[in-house]
């Protein structure tokens, strides 16, 4: 018998805690499972098991080779599953877990490229900004933001963290194009609130530093209301530039300041599609995780184009 067979069946009875439920589960006589173990333990040269009439028990050696070969043969179920999810066709339910502002400004609506291209694949959406447990709730896939600490996550970046500030064109119509930092002090900033931000807009230009105290008549916690609010001509968001992608694309809302970059708070964190690592990577997975990270890498690409279209200027009056 081969060794990965005689392990196998180790770690099955580990699991189920008796030779006749091992060998029930693996469809073999307890003779042949108790002949493997037994079979393993005259090569490695020490008991695995402790056995009784009633019950078996791992010994403490039969434990930490448990844990090891556990954790391998693990790794090989993953990769035979990836392998073998090539072939698969894509189809059933994904459950993701999105955040909020992330699934309802960019993720959702492109949705139906990926269900043109997959028509029987499914979704099942939640959003919450919390990191929920991932295998507790059930979830394939979720989107996190922020550094990732749990080593059975598996973790791809989406987007780095740069922020922009913006407005609308009639916004900007009305109030003037801030031309420097100093310039949002006579404007209506609209604030984020969450936890380490505050109504302190920090800059850098050639190794200077600026920070401007800023006001406005909106404050919240939930990016989603302030990006409303500024596509509603009410003022200028200072926002995570992924969030704006669609409304700039369609000149809904126009970036300004662009020779300064904006100072990093200790908020800002970049966004990680995550998957648990217990489940591998199915092919309906695989392929949800590459659609998001092609999202998000158009994104790159546009927001480095410049902030005022030609019809742009003339809406606003700028300088061309």
């Amino acid at each position: 018998m081969d060794d990965f067979t005689r392990i196998e069946t180790f770690i099955k009875v580990a699991e189920v805690g008796s030779f006749s439920a091992a060998a029930r589960a693996t469809n073999s006589s307890i003779s042949s499972v108790a002949r493997q173990v037994q079979s393993l333990e005259e090569e490695l040269g020490i008991r695995l098991l402790n056995r009784s009439t009633r019950s078996l028990s791992l010994t403490e050696p039969g434990r930490l080779f448990y844990e090891r070969v556990g954790a391998i043969a693990k790794d090989l179920s993953n990769a035979k599953s990836e392998a073998k999810s090539f072939q698969d066709s894509v189809k059933g339910v994904l459950r993701i877990l999105l955040r909020v502002s992330t699934g309802t400004t960019i993720i959702v609506p492109a949705l139906p490229t990926l269900l043109n291209q997959y028509p029987e694949l499914s979704f099942d959406i939640s959003l919450s900004d919390e990191r929920l447990d991932l295998v507790a709730n059930n979830i394939d896939v979720a989107v996190w933001m922020g550094h990732i600490p749990d080593s059975e996550i598996v973790a791809r970046r989406l987007s780095p963290s740069r922020r922009i500030v913006c407005g609308s064109p009639a916004y900007f119509a009305r109030q003037g194009v801030p031309k420097s930092p100093e310039d949002l002090e006579h404007h209506n900033c609209l604030l984020y609130t969450a936890r380490s931000y505050n109504d302190v807009w920090g800059f850098a230009k050639d190794d200077l530093r600026r920070e401007i105290k800023v006001q406005g008549n909106l404050r919240s916690d939930n990016g989603s209301v302030l990006l409303s609010a500024a596509l509603a001509d009410v003022g200028v968001i200072m926002v995570h530039e992924w969030m704006v992608r669609l409304p700039m694309t369609e000149g809904r809302i126009i970036k300004v300041l662009s020779d300064y970059c904006v100072s990093p708070k200790a908020g800002d964190a970049e966004l990680y599609a995550v998957y648990p690592s217990s489940r591998g990577l199915s092919r309906k997975v695989r392929i949800f995780i590459d659609f998001l990270v092609q999202l998000f890498q158009g994104q790159e690409a546009f927001v480095e184009a410049p902030d005022l279209s030609a019809a742009t200027r003339k809406a606003v009056g700028a300088a061309p």
